[in-house]
């Protein structure tokens, strides 16, 4: 076993006794030694259950004959964290969750891994680690959030608190309604009850096989969520005897198959950061015309929250990934899975209990998946938009640029009634390098929806959107204005197209125009200078590239 570097032979009998100081038995020394990383914290509502599910990995780890060893790592809840400083953090805490996850196995020699995880980008953070790493490993998703409830009306994160404020502003609603709202869209523990990022990348965890059948949509505090997470724990005893690692399962075929899934589910773009990230840990080339290439020929064929009428809950009931694994089987490839079963193997013992909630191909609610990719004058590196929440009137858009360099001068913007039908909001200097960490931009475009202004107004950005997001908004604008991409060169009152459909970004200015304002450009100064952000901001690659750290 791996662990025997630390308590095996005579020259370990130090490490012996740390070990016993811990309270290990002799017999213990003869187990796997297995690692629990857990991201359980007060702070997320996504995490608040994890205590409980802790307990349950710990229970099959003991019960499949192993040794149970918890750490915890840091967890960002994206939401609290929006619309300010904060959400400078999140897209570069997946690299302190890799590096940590590297640290803290190989320093104590463990022979495998429980990650248990859930929200945002905890969960591509981890599986980013686990690659990296290389030995069996294992992904535990606390699930998601039930609706919430008001009036007899299911609610949601996005659609009933940052698109209600902006309805509140508007004078649609009263604040009594509000506040009604605000303490009822997120009832308890899980992730945000829609198709997010965290439950995006659950699903794609699941579909690549890096958590068990049924992982994904499995709601939080649910009696299966325990079972899961008990047959998790007796798993990862059993992929450590028999030496199946990470990499036997993410390869290129699972991959693909996460994208078919993204695709076809219509999840939210900040997953074709994360899978980039993914594959260039597994060393597996992944670059956007390959996102493209298979929206392509994927219909759509869910419609969940934020931009459509069902809920994790009803993805779950009407049979969860497996389900959906059956739907789409012709288009995916047979990739073994940690537990042991092929995907077609899945496929085929799955049920699809609701026809609606998952459709058939010929009533997919879209032809194509739900990501585009964008190239253009303004986008020579490309740029990515979730057109399965774009309204079919605003596939294809011309209007007149609104330049900001910051997100809070967009929002205030907004806010203030100085938007108006047919502006392309423009936020710039938000991408990894120059935001740093690339924002999301989850409150300006609820609050263009909240306006009203939805099916007139679009918003370009170098920064990035929640996988609560829906409009014409494209992020990832690849380079980015810091790194003198040309949306650094934009005015007021350019002419801004977005063609969707031929994938087109592009501004109404020539080549040599466009050369004429580089050479006036005054870059806007970096935001932050110190600490780990400074440190961030110097080493992270381009959006195109996953946002890596070179």
């Amino acid at each position: 076993m791996r662990s025997d570097a630390i308590k095996k032979g005579l020259e370990r009998t130090p490490h012996r006794a740390l070990l016993y100081a811990t309270g290990l038995s002799k017999r213990d020394m003869g187990k796997p030694f297995i690692g629990v990383a857990t991201s359980f914290t007060d702070l997320i509502p996504g995490h608040i259950g994890m205590r409980d599910l802790e307990r349950y990995i710990e229970r099959g780890i003991c019960y499949g004959g192993g040794v149970p060893f918890f750490f915890g790592v840091p967890g960002i809840c994206d939401g609290i964290a929006m619309g300010h400083l904060g959400m400078c953090y999140p897209l570069a805490l997946r690299e302190i969750l890799a590096d940590t996850i590297e640290t803290v196995c190989n320093a104590h020699s463990l022979d495998g891994i429980v990650c248990l995880t859930n929200c945002d980008k905890i969960t591509p953070g981890m599986l980013m680690g686990v690659a990296r790493l290389n030995i069996p490993a294992i992904i535990v998703t606390a699930g998601p959030m039930i609706s919430g409830r008001f009036r007899q009306k299911k609610l949601a994160f996005v659609h009933d608190t940052y698109e209600a404020l902006a309805r509140a502003k508007r004078g649609d609603i009263s604040r009594k309604e509000l506040e009604c709202l605000e303490l009822e869209a997120c009832p308890g523990a899980g992730s945000c009850q829609g198709l997010y990022t965290a439950n995006t990348m659950a699903c794609l965890t699941e579909t690549m096989g890096m958590s068990l059948p049924g992982c994904a949509t499995g709601l939080a505090v649910s009696a299966k969520k325990r079972r899961i997470a008990q047959a998790s724990g007796e798993r990862i005893v059993e992929l450590v005897k028999r030496g199946i690692t990470p990499l036997d399962i993410i390869n290129r075929k699972s991959l693909e198959n996460a994208i078919v899934v993204d695709m076809a589910l219509g999840g939210s773009s900040n997953t074709v950061l994360h899978l980039m990230a993914i594959s260039h840990e597994a060393g597996i080339k992944l670059d956007l015309k390959t996102f493209d290439r298979i929206s392509k020929g994927i219909c759509h064929i869910t419609n969940l929250e934020p931009s459509g009428e069902h809920f994790m809950e009803d993805l779950e009931y009407a049979g969860g990934i497996p389900a959906v694994l059956k739907r789409l089987k012709s288009k995916l490839n047979n990739a073994i899975t940690l537990s042991g079963r092929r995907i077609f193997d899945i496929a085929d013992k799955a049920e699809i209990f609701d026809e609606d909630v998952i459709r058939p191909i010929e009533r997919a609610y879209h032809k194509q998946g739900g990501i585009a990719v964008l190239f253009g004058n303004l986008a020579p590196d490309g740029a990515v938009v979730k057109q399965s929440a774009v309204n079919p009137s605003m596939m294809k858009f011309t209007g007149r640029a609104r330049v900001f360099n910051r997100e809070e001068e967009a929002m205030q913007a907004i806010l203030g009634g100085k938007i108006k039908k047919g502006d392309c909001l423009v936020i710039r200097y938000e991408g990894p390098s120059g935001g740093p960490g690339m924002r999301e931009m989850l409150a300006p475009t609820a609050a263009i929806v909240g306006m009203g202004l939805d099916e007139s107004v679009a918003l370009i950005t170098d920064g990035r959107f929640s996988g609560g997001t829906k409009g014409p908004c494209i992020g990832h604008i690849s380079p980015e204005a810091s790194k003198r991409g040309p949306i650094a060169v934009l005015k007021d009152r350019d002419i801004i197209t977005i063609d969707i459909p031929n994938r087109r970004l592009d501004v109404r200015l020539t080549r040599s125009e466009i050369e004429k304002r580089f050479k006036g450009l005054k870059l806007v100064p970096p935001k932050i200078t110190t600490g780990y952000l400074a440190r961030y901001s110097k080493l992270v690659s381009s959006a195109d590239k996953g946002a890596i750290l070179s």
